[in-house]
C-alpha cells in the first residue's frame, strides 16, 4: 500500500499517522530514537505491508498487468490503489480528502525532530502541490509512475502500464476493495492491542 492508505490506516492519533508515513523512510530495528506512538505508526505500516503481500485479493491483482510488467505490479498496484483509495475516499473516511491531508501536514509540523530529511521533503512537497488529493485523477497517477521509473536503477517506463491498469479497472476496484476491507481490521486490531512488542 502507499502513503495515502498507510495514513488512513494509522487511525487518528497524530503520531501514529506520522509513523504509518515514516514507514517508508525508516528502515531497520527501532530502538526509541522517536516517541512510542511515532515508533508504533512505523511498527503497524510493517505489519500492514506484510498482511497485504500474503492477501489473496493482492496476489490476484498482481495478475492483471501483462507478465512482461511481473517484476514493477507491486510498485504498480501501490500508486493505483491509492488512485482507488481517493476516488472514493468518503467510502473509507468520513471527513473530506482535502482536510484529512491538511490536517496531517499541520500535525507533522510539530514533529519536524523526528523527520528524516527525505521525507520531510517528501512532506512539504506533497503538501505544495496536493499530491494525495490530486491521486484521484489518471494522469497523476501516471506521472506519479513515469517519475518513480524514472529514479529506477534502470529507467524503465512505468507509465505505460496505466492503460493496463485502467483496463483492468472493475478487477482491480474488487480486489482493492477486498484487501482495504481486510486491512482496516486488521489495523484496528494492532492499534487496539498495540503492547510496544512486534506481536500485539
Amino acid at each position: 500500500m502507499n502513503y495515502l492508505a498507510h495514513l488512513l490506516l494509522s487511525g487518528p492519533e497524530a503520531r501514529w499517522r506520522l509513523g504509518g508515513l515514516l514507514g517508508d523512510f525508516v528502515k531497520g530495528p527501532l530502538h526509541g530514537e522517536r516517541p512510542a506512538s511515532i515508533e508504533a505508526g512505523i511498527r503497524l505500516h510493517r505489519r500492514i505491508d506484510a498482511a497485504t503481500a500474503a492477501h489473496e485479493a493482492y496476489r490476484v491483482a498482481l495478475q492483471v498487468p501483462d507478465p512482461r510488467w511481473r517484476r514493477y505490479a507491486g510498485i504498480a498496484l501501490d500508486i493505483w490503489f491509492d488512485h482507488l483509495l481517493a476516488q472514493n475516499w468518503r467510502q473509507w473516511h468520513p471527513l473530506d480528502l482535502e482536510d484529512f491531508c491538511t490536517g496531517c501536514w499541520r500535525d507533522f509540523r510539530s514533529d519536524r525532530r523526528y523527520i528524516p530529511p527525505r521525507a520531510m521533503a517528501f512532506i512539504d512537497r506533497a503538501e505544495q502541490l496536493k499530491l494525495l488529493q490530486n491521486y484521484r485523477q489518471e494522469r497523476v497517477a501516471g506521472l506519479t509512475l513515469e517519475r518513480i521509473g524514472q529514479r529506477l536503477r534502470h529507467p524503465v517506463a512505468l507509465q505505460e502500464m496505466l492503460p493496463e491498469l485502467n483496463a483492468g479497472r472493475e478487477q482491480l476496484e474488487h480486489n482493492f476493495n477486498a484487501l482495504m476491507t481486510d486491512l482496516n481490521l486488521e489495523a484496528v486490531r494492532f492499534r487496539q492491542h498495540y503492547s510496544g512488542s512486534d506481536k500485539p
